[in-house]
């Protein structure tokens, strides 16, 4: 699994003008190819009298599946550049499209280039985004000694306790972000002399 990611939570639409040319970026979250496809559409339908609606999308948590088109403008100068905003940013499940409204004037390649690059990067400014991380969820279960020792040191390393049981000994449910696992583990291990049961479902995102 990767170590985490961005997702967007809520899309946005940002616009930049080049030499009269409008690129507006509608910037959504999808789940699935079909969906991005089908918001592809509705972005044409929309735009309807725009000369390109060009997008990049990446679908999928792990070894995500990477689509772009440059619809109709020169080769590598509209498709991959909003894919590498999408990728530079570490998204996941995220849809970028890009509509042009032809202004009169060309923009040459690196023109080109740098307008969906940076219409891409406005419309990403305006959605909504949080991170997500690969984490373990951890139930460890001690003496009632030992369990300040450990609640202390969560609360130090902003660990939230999600679920408390007192009964012969005290078992205590929450997730470990990945990159804190192995010295988490060692440290409860050695504030309890060893005195502990500890158990580590498989990784999940949260």
């Amino acid at each position: 699994m990767a170590e985490g990611f961005i997702r967007i939570t809520e899309g946005g639409e940002g616009e930049i003008v080049e030499k009269k040319s409008r690129f507006i970026a509608s910037v959504v979250p999808v789940a699935t190819e079909e969906e991005a496809y089908a918001f592809i559409e509705s972005v044409k339908k929309k735009h309807y009298n725009a000369r390109h609606n060009c997008f990049a999308f990446t679908v999928g948590e792990e070894n995500p599946v990477l689509r772009f088109s440059d619809d109709g403008e020169p080769q590598g100068t509209a498709g991959k550049p909003i894919l590498e905003v999408i990728t530079g940013a570490n998204l996941r499940n995220a849809l970028i499209v890009v509509t042009r409204y032809f202004g009169g004037t060309l923009l040459g390649t690196g023109g080109l280039v740098r307008a969906y690059t940076d219409a891409a990067k406005e419309g990403l400014a305006r959605a909504k985004t949080h991170e997500v991380k690969e984490v373990y969820p951890c139930r460890v279960t001690v003496a009632y000694t030992d369990v300040g020792k450990l609640q202390h040191t969560m609360g130090g390393e902003a660990i939230t306790i999600d679920d408390s049981v007192y009964a012969e000994d005290v078992t205590l449910s929450f997730l470990i972000p990945a990159d804190k696992k192995d010295r988490l583990v060692a440290l409860f291990t050695e504030q309890t002399a060893g005195r502990l049961k500890l158990e580590l479902d498989d990784p999940v995102y949260a």
